[in-house]
């Protein structure tokens, strides 16, 4: 869980999570102002890490990431504590690397009506669609959505890919996306339905903006990663499999 400022939100998501198939529960708070690591701590989550600065939404994962390999999982998800997303799609989305089919899922909200009918903005549909659209053309796959903050990885795919060459703000889970098309892993999307409310984490209209820029700037290095017309050394860096 990478948290920031989710006070208000923390334990209702927790408490859904299915503790019969999860092992451990860990929490990276990026320095927040509220009490969000206190809270962590007293509801029993066992890994409760605090940056003591802010470190952005990529830096925030990289931490998560390099402690769930520390802590040797199989199967790793990373879960907004804003209850954006229900935790009780966990045991389907494990399953799917569990059959070893797969080596990531990501939680799509644009499949099936759930965007729309959760209160996603309009623009950020049509932003969402747009930008898919584009990353699909450039990068040779057809996902439904690349922009879910819900997605899970198996243990082979955290360690080959270079997690630590990417950025710390939030262009950070497309970069990771195009590292694991690039090294030949598999990927699957689920069906998740997702709620907009005041408590739910957001970026405004400006990061926004910014960040829909990144995306098409990853999606064109890594359309010239793959020709072989430029290298990039965060795709670079990620292993192939053989």
């Amino acid at each position: 869980m990478p948290a920031y400022n989710a006070a208000q939100t923390l334990e209702k998501t927790y408490r859904e999570v299915p503790r019969d198939i999860v092992d451990a529960v860990i929490l990276v708070d990026d320095a927040s102002s509220d009490t969000t690591a206190a809270l962590a701590r007293k509801i029993g989550i066992e890994e409760v890490i605090v940056h003591d600065k802010n470190k952005g939404y990529g830096g925030n994962q990289k931490t998560c990431y390099r402690k769930a390999l520390e802590l040797d999982a199989d199967i790793v998800i990373m879960l907004h504590p804003d209850y954006q997303y229900t935790p009780l799609l966990i045991p389907s989305i494990a399953s799917l690397l569990e059959t070893g089919m797969y080596d990531a899922v990501m939680a799509s909200r644009i499949l099936g009506n759930g965007a729309l009918e959760g209160g996603m903005p309009l623009y950020k549909y049509v932003a969402n669609r747009f930008l898919t659209a584009f990353q699909n053309l450039l990068m040779g796959q057809k996902l439904s959505e690349y922009h879910t903050g819900y997605r899970a990885f198996t243990k082979e795919v955290l360690k080959s890919i270079a997690l630590e060459e990417n950025s710390d703000d939030f262009v950070f889970d497309n970069q990771m996306i195009a590292q694991i098309f690039h090294s030949g892993f598999k990927m699957a999307e689920i069906s998740c339905p997702t709620k907009y409310f005041p408590e739910a984490s957001s970026i405004n209209f400006k990061r926004s903006v910014e960040y829909g820029l990144g995306v098409l700037k990853v999606s064109v290095q890594y359309f010239f990663q793959q020709t072989g017309l430029l290298k990039f050394k965060y795709l670079s860096k990620s292993k192939r499999l053989n």
